[in-house]
């Protein structure tokens, strides 16, 4: 009886100890690259509260790279998903001066290649690569 009690104590502990470590881990994951989209945001001169904001970020990364807003929506779609990111993420690397070598590596080492976009020197070009599009939300 008390063997029984203390393997069933031990297991709900162990469960709730899961439950927090993955929240936890979920969180870092979320700060790390919101705070990567921070530098981005910055150097496109968006307010970097929207780094923050879950869906809207990819709004305004879309908008940063020069895509239609309604390509939100194709990422709601399997397959069609990989290739809009994949395009997204080349418009990215194309408004900051960057080429395809550098789309490539946003596409594997995402949060990597957006820490380099948001922290180093080259700055933002536009959309088309020249001149800047105005914002959905300008505050």
């Amino acid at each position: 009886m008390i063997t029984t009690l203390a393997t069933e104590v031990a297991n709900t502990t162990a469960a709730a100890g899961g439950g927090a470590g993955a929240l936890v881990g979920g969180l870092i994951g979320y700060l790390l690259v919101a705070f990567a989209l921070v530098g981005v945001f910055k150097k496109a001169d968006e307010p970097i509260w929207q780094a923050f904001v879950p869906i809207w970020n990819t709004i305004v990364l879309i908008k940063i790279s020069g895509k239609p807003i309604w390509w939100i929506v194709l990422l709601l779609i399997p397959i069609v998903n990989i290739v809009i990111l994949v395009l997204v993420y080349h418009g990215l690397s194309t408004s900051f001066g960057h080429g395809a070598g550098f789309t490539v590596g946003l596409i594997f080492l995402s949060i990597i290649f957006l820490y380099i976009l948001g922290y180093d020197s080259k700055p933002y070009q536009g959309a088309t690569g020249g001149e800047r599009i105005g914002g959905y939300a300008t505050a």
